[in-house]
């Protein structure tokens, strides 16, 4: 393995800050250098479109196709993303490697201290299925109008008057520096979104030199509860039109997954939980079929079952 290694990235703030996260980590685990590892920014399509849902214009492969294309091309040694904006369903020809710590997984509302204390008929901007719905779910008299692009575009369009709240990742939030931002949402109030709070990182699956590289800097609990998620998420056969949240967390020797599926006006919530042992995240295909078995035929018709494509929900920032 040559040096320097060229690690891919989208170009937002956020970004490349979770890519400047991964090089010094990399850095501190092997001794290396400044210059051993380049950040190389590229545009994704899911940063150049930013008036249309993510639904409409080709899902969550609008943040991954172009890094996955510099990556099996030889253009880039391994790259970083936000794992809930990855696929459930990967090319064959990449391996997730490793997943930084997970950080705050919480969702916060900028605009108001809670959602009770939302305006009567508030607009809120989110292009987030899953956040749409559980508003809607909490909030029936809410508006939802689309917010896309980076953290300080929707602010912006906040202060615009575009809306009268909005919902960011606290986690993102956090990383940029900006912790007094909005008012965090509690988790029983707001589900995250599965595998919010989390930085993966991609390689090529036979570049094993790479891998063994990256693997030294991977939090084995993050990606296990990670994974965990995202077969939920590939059991359910859910697409970037599929409102679901779940979370998992380690109890003592088990895993815990929380999740729940909901209609896209909020109007039907259906939720469980599961426990098995960590090193076990397939188990979490049983959850996804006993949600699926609960639900209305109307509320499993916006699942598939297990999955082929892009079953990650659109949940940006």
């Amino acid at each position: 393995m040559r040096l320097p290694l060229r690690l891919g990235t989208r170009g937002s703030p956020l970004a490349l800050t979770q890519a400047r996260m991964v090089a010094a980590a990399l850095r501190a685990a092997h001794g290396w250098r400044d210059g051993d590892i380049v950040i190389v920014p590229i545009r994704t399509s899911g940063d150049r479109i930013q008036d249309r849902a993510l639904a409409e214009v080709g899902g969550k492969a609008l943040w991954t196709k172009e890094l996955d294309r510099a990556l099996i091309e030889g253009e880039i040694d391994f790259a970083v993303h936000s794992m809930k904006d990855v696929e459930t369903i990967r090319p064959p020809q990449i391996a997730i490697a490793a997943m930084l710590p997970r950080a705050d997984v919480r969702d916060r509302l900028i605009g108001a201290e809670s959602l009770a204390a939302l305006p009567h008929h508030a607009v809120i901007g989110t292009s987030s299925p899953r956040r749409s719905a559980q508003l809607r779910r909490e909030r029936p008299d809410v508006t939802i109008t689309l917010f896309r692009g980076n953290v300080d575009t929707r602010l912006s369009r906040l202060n615009l008057g575009e809306a009268d709240a909005t919902l960011l990742a606290a986690a993102g939030l956090d990383r940029l520096g900006r912790p007094e931002i909005g008012a965090a949402i509690p988790i029983a109030e707001m589900l995250p979104a599965p595998a919010q709070g989390a930085v993966g990182i991609e390689t090529l699956a036979a570049n094993t030199a790479v891998r063994d590289r990256i693997a030294a800097i991977d939090d084995v609990a993050t990606s296990r509860c990670v994974l965990a998620e995202r077969a939920l998420l590939a059991a359910l056969g859910a697409d970037c039109r599929s409102p679901v949240a779940a979370l998992a967390t380690i109890d003592g020797a088990a895993m815990r997954l929380r999740a729940e599926i909901l209609s896209e006006d909020g109007g039907e919530c259906v939720t469980g939980e599961a426990r098995f042992p960590p090193d076990r995240p397939e188990a979490a295909a049983a959850l996804a079929q006993d949600l699926l078995g609960r639900a209305s035929p109307a509320l499993r018709a916006l699942f598939t079952g297990p999955a082929s494509g892009d079953p990650a929900p659109a949940d940006p920032a």
